[in-house]
């Protein structure tokens, strides 16, 4: 697992090869994340935006940007956590993501960027 605190809030990150969904014969390959942002700060906030940066290991690079995370905008109290799952589709075998979620906090309306680590995205026989 691989975390990342900004302004106290911790986003921590892990990555699965999906091969049931994969077709490498396609250059097909299909990754889940599993993402867990925590609230450590003392103010409730809130998740409104995401903005994503993939690359595949050719180097080709696409960006995502919208609302919320898997279509919600979660609001987190001190010390809450917010889990989601989702998933990304690579042309070759290995990639890496990285992005920020823009949040704003409740008590003051004062909107702050939160950086999501950059992690890896590999299928296993890549590492032997």
């Amino acid at each position: 697992m691989i975390s990342a605190i900004t302004e106290g809030v911790k986003v921590s990150v892990m990555t699965e090869y999906q091969p049931e969904y994969s077709s490498p014969m396609q250059a097909h390959y299909v990754f889940t994340y599993r993402i867990t942002i925590e609230n450590g700060g003392p103010s409730t906030v809130q998740l409104l935006r995401r903005h994503w940066l993939i690359y595949d290991g050719y180097g080709m690079a696409r960006e995502v940007e919208g609302a919320g995370v898997v279509g919600q905008q979660p609001v987190l109290e001190p010390g809450e956590t917010h889990e989601y799952v989702s998933g990304c589709n690579l042309r070759s075998s290995l990639g890496k993501m990285s992005g920020t979620y823009l949040m704003e906090r409740i008590v003051d309306g004062k909107q702050f960027r939160v950086n999501i680590p950059e992690f890896m995205m590999v299928v296993p026989f890549r590492l032997n």
